[in-house]
């Protein structure tokens, strides 16, 4: 198919670019990555004045009412900028699993608070075992409160209510709510903090059951896909100027063919995973019966590509590129963080096997 953008999806997208170039450049997202939250109140002011806490949601509930296309066009540029904060944890994850599973009251009490910026969320879903599978969710409730231990949440110190995963539904858990106990993770990437969440007794508000939870996940899949593609054109932008500007044997290395092999072939794990993840966006969108298995091909695809786009970046910007001036690497800390969330590319074909062989038999048995 021949898939081309709006003039109002591109102009989002152009407008989202200048947006994050002026009010998130790289020296306020090193600053930021040096404090425990990654969080700034004015940069959060400012992307709620654009609409874009509430890109996805429905107008009733404060929200600008647009699609997945839109809102992996703002990923996309959100990920050229590395940016840190909430955004992501609050309105890809948290407000998706709301607006899947929760009712209409209950997506009236939350995700009114997100649209309008007044309130921060995350999902907690991971726990020991890290698997991504909800089926392997231990934790459950008692009495309508909750014990047990969460993994890698994202922006939990931030967070004013915490969406959580259990054996028994989906809840909610306010962030100043008794028995909450939050502590910062060690990670790799330094521009999205991960946290420890754990629950003792914690009083909940039930949102409903997993069954929606698939549906949201997709979508922030895709997201964080598209999220990937933006990290990758910008390490490319970045390398092909460096390979322009930087002289051996009195010309520039970008005339080598071996450098311009390396350039070439990032281009080309580049728009491939742009070309996927648009589909798969698409795809949910229209919900397509193939859905499913195109937002697993456009996940795998971006976390092999990331890291060969990294790789090469940082080879052809040679020891340069291993500096802590370099903001190389904090784009490839991202992508290596962003591969193994919901999945790495070995999960999804895993699961693409399952969703074709299971349309398979579907098929057959209604033959």
């Amino acid at each position: 198919m021949e898939f081309g953008l709006t003039a109002s999806q591109q102009l989002l997208k152009d407008n989202a670019r200048k947006f994050f170039a002026g009010e998130c450049p790289m020296d306020k997202v090193r600053h930021l990555m040096e404090a425990d939250t990654a969080y700034d109140d004015t940069l959060w002011a400012d992307m709620t004045d654009q609409g874009y806490t509430g890109i996805i949601f429905p107008e009733e509930f404060g929200g600008v009412g647009l699609g997945n296309v839109e809102l992996i066009l703002l990923m996309e540029e959100a990920g050229r900028a590395l940016l840190p904060g909430p955004f992501f944890s609050t309105v890809v994850l948290a407000g998706a699993v709301i607006d899947c599973v929760a009712s209409a009251a209950l997506r009236q009490k939350y995700l009114t608070r997100i649209c309008s910026g007044d309130a921060r969320s995350t999902i907690a879903m991971l726990e020991a075992n890290g698997s991504w599978d909800p089926v392997d969710v231990r934790i459950a409730t008692l009495n309508g409160r909750l014990v047990g231990e969460k993994l890698f949440v994202p922006d939990a110190q931030v967070a004013d209510f915490i969406v959580v995963v259990a054996r028994d539904g989906i809840f909610v858990a306010e962030a100043k709510a008794p028995g909450i106990d939050i502590q910062l993770m060690k990670t790799l990437d330094l521009t999205r903090k991960l946290y420890t969440v754990r629950f003792n007794n914690t009083p909940v508000e039930r949102l409903g059951n997993v069954t929606g939870l698939a549906r949201a996940l997709d979508v922030a899949s895709t997201a964080l896909a598209a999220e990937m593609v933006g990290g990758m054109q910008r390490t490319l932008d970045v390398t092909v100027e460096y390979a322009k500007m930087r002289k051996q044997f009195g010309k520039p290395i970008g005339m080598f063919q071996a450098v311009q092999h390396q350039c070439a072939d990032m281009y080309l794990e580049t728009e491939s995973a742009r070309s996927a993840v648009y589909y798969a966006a698409w795809a949910l969108e229209e919900n397509m019966p193939d859905a499913a298995v195109a937002v697993s091909i456009a996940k795998m695809y971006a976390s092999d590509a990331a890291r060969t786009v990294g790789n090469r970046g940082i080879q052809i910007h040679g020891g340069m590129g291993f500096t802590w001036e370099s903001d190389l690497h904090l784009y490839y800390r991202r992508a290596k963080a962003s591969e193994t969330t919901f999945g790495d590319s070995t999960y999804h074909r895993e699961r693409i096997a399952r969703l074709v062989f299971d349309a398979g038999i579907a098929s057959s048995q209604s033959a």
